[in-house]
């Protein structure tokens, strides 16, 4: 960490659910960093806060996060892991909160707006967003191959394909993946999420070991709110899906135990690569 991030002592880490969460912590207890977590009911796993001071909240109160915070003289703060998105109408919100999600537009825009949303609120009552690759760099995606299965050539023109179809449908704010196989877009990501998204292509593939899942950042993607993620589970569905390879943004998304997922990609026949994209979309190192 630079000096500038060691002079955080105390960071609030609003944690959704998957194991993101606890890595992040994780990093931060080695670098001596206290952790204040704000837990979403039936989202963060109750593991995690264990231990740490905390505070456990639904989205109906969610306005309570920012007095808690202040209340614990918390400026900085990480958002982290996975919340879906609920219908207004369930969540049945206080008057404050009320006020709060018709200030960000809760309905009527995508995660990405959604979240530069939040980011604003926050930053208008002083509070600092921070990214978790500050933190714990080790999680940031290198560039080039990882492991020893490498993409066969005739993938790089569905490699390709899918950069093209995931920065479009990333520009609209939609979803961050695509998966592409022999030039047919078999599916993109919107709001049932990744996981969801390879089994549902799964079932449309006719060609296995072929199909390759393409995920980026958006253009437009802030990289302290949210960055693409992949993890053990997303290597298996690949693998149980029957398909061939992943391509994730090198430096710009997130590998959750990289060395699991790599032995197990490897075991499996499955390419997983970081690629470099320039800002129009061309991918610099697939030779």
């Amino acid at each position: 960490m630079s000096a500038e991030k060691k002079e955080i002592n105390k960071l609030a880490i609003i944690a959704g659910g998957g194991n993101m969460p606890a890595r992040l912590i994780a990093s931060c207890e080695k670098s001596g960093i206290e952790v204040f977590i704000i837990a979403f009911e039936g989202h963060t796993n109750p593991e995690i806060v264990k231990g740490y001071n905390h505070l456990w909240i639904n989205f109906s109160k969610a306005a309570q996060i920012l007095k808690c915070l202040k209340t614990h003289e918390i400026k900085d703060v990480v958002f982290i892991g996975a919340i879906a998105r609920p219908a207004l109408s369930e969540i049945r919100p206080n008057f404050e909160t009320l006020g709060l999600l018709l200030k960000i537009g809760f309905k009527s825009m995508g995660d990405d707006g959604l979240l530069k949303a939040i980011k604003k609120i926050f930053e208008d009552e002083g509070f600092a967003i921070h990214g978790v690759h500050e933190f714990a760099s080790e999680l940031l995606a290198r560039k080039g191959l990882l492991g020893s299965v490498a993409p066969p050539k005739n993938h790089y023109d569905d490699i390709k394909r899918g950069i093209e179809v995931a920065r479009v449908v990333g520009i609209i704010d939609v979803g961050q993946s695509v998966i592409v196989q022999d030039g047919i877009v078999l599916g993109v990501e919107a709001i049932e999420g990744t996981d969801e998204l390879i089994k549902r292509c799964g079932l449309l593939s006719k060609t296995k070991k072929k199909g390759v899942m393409v995920k980026l950042c958006k253009p437009q993607q802030d990289m302290n709110l949210d960055m693409p993620t992949i993890g053990l589970d997303t290597v298996k569905n690949i693998s149980k899906a029957g398909f061939k390879g992943i391509v994730i943004e090198a430096k710009r998304s997130l590998i959750i135990d990289e060395d699991e997922v790599i032995e197990f990609a490897d075991k499996n026949g499955i390419y997983i690569f970081g690629a470099e994209i320039d800002a129009n979309g061309t991918i610099l190192n697939l030779r």
